[in-house]
């Protein structure tokens, strides 16, 4: 699973509700569809399969995906969801995300030597009915460093290959640190590195790349060209078991067997991903106008006594957060750089916008306790590294008034001032994902209003999904305040998303403390686990004391599956690359 995948929105509130919580009036959630996601099953019914048969998969969004068909340059979730039938990861893992030999590749790790061998297995072909050879992986790392692609994916982290930098800076044309003993065509390649880490015997640990690009099919189109071009947009190839039959830009696309496919043939004929308004998600839910379509939690009620429906569930390692601009990415030395005078540099300001703001209350009532605030950067699903003593920021408006005056923000009539004096305006950027973003969006609003602080939307209104995501990665001027969320991956390491080298720190922050308690984590010595988890507690503590990124709130994600299907679950082990594995879902006997 990967790390920095951009969600829309996963829980959702109607209009009229959020309008009560806005004015204060009293809720008595009961939390039923908390209590019945948490019985749900986690997989459909193990049943004899049969071969054929057409699925219809909805894919929620009031905006179309972008449709980025290369592992290297993807960056949306949705782009990843209507991609997963084709997209396969080259480790399978357990249920503990642990990397086995099951996958399409294996991979071993030699401490002594600083090596991690990956070994692909013969028969695993790309759509096209070429062999994966070693070139095919070692194209994925130089789509990923070369800096002409633009890629959100690239991390400091990834320097921890010998040579790999000095190819990112330009001054090689190909990674040393990447060897193919058997030649580009071989099955083998052999990565060396500085030291190994150790979160690399995990899935998504963000120093070893699990995916692999075709060289052969890709290696004319220039890497400034890659990410526009038809090949990656319309006409993509994968070594899944299914093949991209038809895209319809940022609408549907038609998936087909992938004929080459190296587990088996798959069992359906076709599967069809097609965008869907979520305001009509609950109604296609009930007609059974798709075989396979996410709840979307405000309706929970309309379809929970759906008939021929399984109900499969869990809580998805993801969050929503807050994050505050506080610097740029500096593209020539790949950093990021803090502003000394940035707006929301000071931590009382971004410590009081927090506190002031009412997520819990909103989220787990109206969504029947489907959505709940998060409070730490580490979700509980990571065990012992989440540090269950911190709080995070729950809703005290008394406090964030109490902070501001301390700190020198005073009201000045109806707003605060900077402590100098001066008029304080706080731009904020947010999603328009769903016909109910524009209530919530607006409820934060009138919290902060509430503590003196004047934000406004920018451009006064909520930003299309592609427009916001164009403006955080860019590092717009106007934004000093965003509201994200993350998809993340299977290990815990933060440097990935929060790194001084690392793209997708989008709130550009960057501490000596911060740097430290990183390396640290992932240091020799954490191959000691009590260690480690010293250093995840206390990065916690640290995170949510400087208020850089506020977790605000998670929600279980509930899938309503056609009754009829079996082989859809949601276990780690029965999944790859953090999708379902489509090649086992088919139509029972």
């Amino acid at each position: 699973m990967k790390k920095g995948k951009f969600l829309g929105s996963l829980g959702v509130v109607s209009a009229a509700a959020l309008t009560l919580v806005a004015c204060g009036k009293s809720n008595n959630s009961s939390n039923e569809g908390a209590k019945k996601a948490d019985k749900f099953p986690v997989e459909t019914a193990n049943k004899a399969a049969k071969q054929g048969g057409t699925i219809k998969v909805a894919l929620e969004s009031d905006t179309p995906f972008t449709g980025v068909f290369l592992d290297e340059l993807q960056n949306d979730q949705p782009s990843a969801d209507v991609s997963s039938p084709g997209q396969e990861s080259l480790f399978d893992t357990d249920d503990n995300y642990k990397m086995n030999d099951k996958g399409p590749a294996t991979l071993k790790l030699d401490r002594k030597a600083k090596t991690a061998t990956i070994t692909i297995k013969k028969g695993v072909k790309w759509s096209d009915g070429k062999q994966v050879t070693a070139k095919d992986i070692e194209y994925a790392y130089e789509i990923l460093a070369n800096k002409a692609t633009k890629s959100q994916r690239y991390s400091s982290q990834y320097a921890i290959i010998d040579g790999l930098e000095a190819y990112r800076d330009g001054k090689a044309k190909a990674i040393s640190g990447i060897e193919m003993p058997d030649g580009e065509n071989g099955l083998k390649v052999v990565i060396h590195c500085k030291e190994l880490k150790p979160g690399m015997y995990n899935s998504g640990n963000g120093y070893l790349l699990e995916s692999a690009a075709p060289y052969h099919y890709l290696k004319d189109i220039p890497f400034d060209k890659l990410e526009s071009s038809d090949k990656v947009r319309e006409k993509p190839l994968y070594f899944g078991p299914y093949r991209a039959q038809k895209v319809v830009r940022g609408q549907a696309v038609t998936w087909v067997p992938n004929k080459y496919y190296w587990r088996g043939k798959p069992k359906l004929d076709k599967i069809i991903i097609q965008v869907i308004t979520t305001k009509s998600a609950s109604q296609a839910i009930k007609s059974h106008k798709f075989d396979v379509a996410r709840v979307v939690n405000s309706q929970w009620k309309e379809v929970k006594d759906t008939k021929k429906i399984t109900f499969v569930a869990k809580v998805p390692l993801a969050y929503f957060y807050m994050a505050f601009k506080v610097g740029k990415w500096d593209n020539k030395s790949s950093k990021n750089v803090m502003n000394p005078k940035a707006k929301m540099g000071d931590k009382s300001l971004r410590q009081a916008m927090a506190y002031a703001l009412n997520t819990d209350s909103v989220y787990k009532h109206y969504t029947d306790g489907l959505s709940f605030q998060v409070p730490t950067l580490i979700p509980e699903q990571f065990g012992d590294y989440f540090a269950k003593d911190n709080n995070g920021y729950s809703f005290n408006l008394k406090k964030a008034n109490q902070i501001l005056d301390k700190a020198g923000y005073k009201k000045k009539g109806k707003w605060r001032t900077t402590p100098e004096g001066k008029p304080l305006t706080i731009n904020l950027l947010a999603k328009g994902n769903t016909p109910i973003d524009e209530p919530i969006v607006q409820n934060y609003i009138q919290q902060w209003a509430k503590a003196g602080l004047n934000v406004k939307l920018i451009g006064g209104r909520l930003s299309e999904f592609n427009s916001f995501y164009d403006k955080v990665q860019h590092d717009d001027p106007k934004v000093d305040v965003f509201l994200g969320g993350w998809m993340l991956s299977s290990e815990p390491s933060a440097e990935q998303l929060y790194g001084q080298g690392s793209i997708q720190n989008y709130s550009r922050f960057v501490t000596p403390e911060n740097t430290k308690l990183l390396q640290e984590m992932d240091s020799q010595k954490a191959f000691n686990h009590q260690y480690r988890l010293d250093k995840f507690h206390e990065w916690q503590k640290y995170m949510n004391d400087q208020a850089y990124v506020v977790p605000t709130y998670n929600t279980y994600q509930i899938d309503a599956v056609n009754s009829e299907l079996t082989g859809f679950s949601q276990k780690p082990s029965k999944m790859n690359n953090g999708h379902i594995l489509w090649g086992n879902v088919a139509y029972a006997k």
